[in-house]
This record gives C-alpha cells, structure tokens and sequence, in this order.
C-alpha cells in the first residue's frame, strides 16, 4: 500500500481547494486505505470501477475522489432533483438523467460529455451491487459515442488499495474491447463481498 496520493495533470476536471483536498486525502488514509497509479492527462473519459458489491464501495471512491481533487460527473434519475437533497447531489457531482427519454439515455450522456470542455464520467459497470450475470454495456456506448476513452479503476479490499488500471480507447467491437479492459482487472482487485462479485469477474479474481 502507498500513502502517496497522485497530482492530476492540468487537464483532468478538478475539484475543491488544497485545504479540502488535504482533509479527504487525509481521511481517507486513516481508514488504511491507499491509492497506485497515475491519472492520464485527458479532458474527457468515462471512469469505470470494479467490483461493486457493497455501499462501502461508494464511501471509498468518493473519499478518495475528494482526496485526489478530481471532479467526476455521475448519472442520476432527474427526480432527485425534486427533493430537499438537490444541493447535495449537485455537490457531489450528479447530473439528472430521464432513463425513460425517447431519445436514449445514451444519447442524453453524449450531449451533455459533447456539451462541457473538461468532463469525467463515473460508472459501475456492473450495474448492481448483487452477482451480475453480465458487464453492461452502457459505459461502453457512451464512451464510443462519444469518442472518448476508457479510464479503468479497481478496488482491492484486501490491500485496502484503489488502482488505477490505465486507458482504452473504444475501437466499436464491443467483445473484443471488453475482454481487453477485463484483463486489466485480472489479479487486480478483491470485493468487499465476494458472493456479490459480478459472473465475468468471479474468474479474473485471484489472491494477490
């Protein structure tokens, strides 16, 4: 584990003040958890992580976030945005989706990455915390559509680390890519909830 935290290249989209950024980092390593890897200098990405498979997951990655500086964008029903919360979620960086759009939910994230210079978004591919049968392909979708890549990250609950597994680009053969981006996460991880681990996953999991 390393307690050193990277600096995010200029152009990456970024958040809060130093101040902020040394309480969460600091926070975040008291829970014994570090980080490896380095950010790539690119404007736009979607971010993927895995596994998913518990609330902690969410507490982590935001930790961890707020500790780097970086500024992601993370999809949300736009009912949210109806409550007393709204503030908050658009503090943390929720945008509001219409899931039920006639033109896509897709369609709706490729305008709006089209729509910002600067914009990272953050996906779980499994799309649950439960045992997928598959990866979704949404995350996908959208960074093809949008022509802009992939940046991997994964949890390792049992060195208490985030890493940063590296970038690709999309080429449009979805099979292909996706067996690409899952040999990065081989060896690479271990859930918080092992019967929760996504079905393509169980097989990459391996003690390191």
């Amino acid at each position: 584990m390393t307690s050193n935290f990277p600096i995010l290249p200029e152009q990456v989209p970024q958040r809060g003040s130093l101040v902020s950024r040394y309480f969460f980092r600091n926070l975040y390593l008291a829970q014994g958890w570090g980080f490896e890897g380095e950010f790539p200098n690119i404007p736009k990405a979607v971010a993927i992580i895995s596994p998913h498979t518990s609330y902690f997951d969410g507490f982590y990655a935001f930790l961890a976030m707020l500790g780097v500086g970086i500024q992601v964008t993370i999809l949300g029903k736009d009912s949210l945005f109806k409550t007393p919360l709204k503030s908050f979620f658009k503090w943390i960086g929720v945008i509001p989706v219409q899931r039920d759009s006639p033109h896509g939910l897709t369609q709706q994230v490729i305008d709006i990455i089209h729509a910002r210079n600067k914009i990272w978004i953050a996906l779980a591919p499994e799309g649950t915390r439960k045992s997928a049968e598959k990866i979704k392909s949404g995350f996908y979708h959208i960074a093809y559509g949008a022509h802009i890549p992939i940046v991997m990250f994964a949890f390792d609950y049992d060195h208490k680390i985030i890493r940063c597994l590296g970038v690709i680009y999309p080429t449009g053969n979805y099979e292909k890519d996706l067996g690409e981006i899952l040999s990065h996460y081989e060896g690479q991880f271990s859930p918080k909830i092992s019967a929760r681990l996504a079905k393509p996953l169980q097989k990459l999991f391996k003690k390191r």
